[in-house]
């Protein structure tokens, strides 16, 4: 006589497709405010904690720190940030630049901190452990089938087991499963730049200043990072460059790009050198036609990509998550489906024009910086002049850099359900 295997079927009320750095984090401020959550990942998480798997940094803003407090990881990744306090930005050779000093919002309040996405997912996998009462991580875990019942959605995977929610997120990634399964089209445009990052230590201090050079191929940005365990001052890189020319500088070799990397940096850091492998990323635009299906919301890169020029690509996903987490929380202390359009509605409004506009900022000052045409150029320092010198444009302009005009504070704490 056989038997056959009983399948499992786990019901939670929240169901995040996607454990990167986004959908961690909104698994971790659901899970604070005592809310149910599976959230699934395809790749192991050991896998995810290597310079090989990602190589870049984050910047993480003012704005979106708070919400990494609500979600009870913050203080874990204090000591591996680096705290960002100046920002200078110039246009190639020109002798006019744009600094941005902290105290210019008010205070001596970081305008963010710099940090390894490798450490950060580190302390986020930690974070969910300890959040194991309400958050289930299930990682490795393949897909087969997504699924839609009457008041539920959500996946069969390969190993047979069901997971339903009355809510799904989709944070899955630009190359979004979830999003194809809604059917939702995508707006792509593709810059045909790629940004080179490594880790480079270097004779001087940064003093904790971020630097953003604007060069024909595109930004190169100089970020301030925490000393390595020998003591050398650090800093991670955003070197924009053409598709193919990127290719190119990465087969150099360790001598010849540490040369490259001096050219670039100028004398005012000492020698450098590169402290971590270069790896290629390449650059785009891509937006969701919509960020809402029947019971489904999508966040993060599965609704939309931005180019790094300002490095608020992951302040973007922060905002989503604090919406996200008050309107469900909400929903749920008032006894109302959270699945249902008004919350869906609810979502899209407060971050579709909130995105489009920082992805018409970004597309804009890539194609306006992203040249070498004399005309453009004088526009440009112009405009660079006429800021340095009206106080309340600085001001306007650093606390978009903090994060403060997309969302200016973290979600609430609610009691727990």
């Amino acid at each position: 006589m056989s038997f056959m295997k009983k399948s499992t079927h786990i019901k939670t009320t929240v169901l995040i497709i996607g454990g990167g750095l986004s959908g961690l984090t909104l698994a971790a401020t659901l899970g604070e405010a005592g809310v149910d959550v599976v959230c699934i990942d395809r790749d192991p998480p050991v896998n995810q904690l290597t310079q090989k798997y990602d190589g870049r940094t984050t910047a993480i803003s003012y704005a979106s720190h708070k919400v990494l407090q609500t979600a009870g990881a913050w203080e874990k990744m204090l000591p591996d940030c680096e705290p960002i306090l100046d920002i200078r930005v110039a246009d190639g050779n020109s002798p006019l630049y744009l600094h941005f000093a902290s105290e210019e919002d008010g205070g001596r309040n970081p305008f963010g901190w710099i940090m390894e996405n490798r450490l950060m997912r580190h302390v986020l996998f930690e974070n969910v452990k300890r959040l194991k009462k309400h958050v289930r991580h299930l990682a490795p875990a393949e897909i087969a089938k997504f699924i839609r019942e009457k008041e539920s959605v959500g996946v069969v995977l390969k190993d047979g087991t069901k997971i339903t929610a009355p809510l799904m997120i989709g944070a899955d990634g630009r190359t979004s499963a979830t999003r194809d399964w809604l059917g939702i089209g995508i707006r792509k445009t593709d810059y045909k730049q790629s940004a080179i990052v490594c880790n480079v230590a270097h004779e001087q201090d940064h003093e904790n200043v971020a630097v953003e050079h604007f060069l024909p191929a595109g930004p190169f940005a100089v970020l301030p990072m925490t000393k390595n365990p020998q003591g050398e001052h650090r800093s991670s890189i955003v070197w924009t460059e053409h598709g193919g020319d990127a290719e190119k500088i990465l087969k150099l070799s360790p001598e010849d790009f540490d040369a490259r990397l001096l050219k670039l940096f100028g004398p005012h850091l000492g020698a450098v050198h590169h402290a971590s492998k270069p790896m290629a990323y390449p650059l785009g635009l891509l937006h969701a036609d919509t960020y809402i299906g029947a019971r489904v919301a999508l966040m993060a890169e599965a609704a939309h990509v931005i180019h790094p020029i300002a490095g608020q690509g992951l302040n973007l996903s922060m905002r989503d998550v604090a919406v996200l987490t008050e309107l469900i929380v909400e929903h749920l202390q008032l006894g109302l489906d959270i699945g249902s359009g008004v919350l869906l509605k609810s979502y899209e409004a407060a971050r579709r024009s909130d995105t489009l506009l920082m992805a018409g900022v970004t597309d804009i000052l890539n194609r306006l910086f992203s040249n070498n045409l004399q005309t453009i150029r004088l526009t440009r320092d112009l405009g660079l002049g006429i800021v340095e010198k009206f106080p309340i444009l600085k001001r306007y302009f650093a606390r978009q850099a903090m994060g403060l005009s997309g969302m200016n504070k973290a979600p609430r704490r609610k009691g727990q359900f």
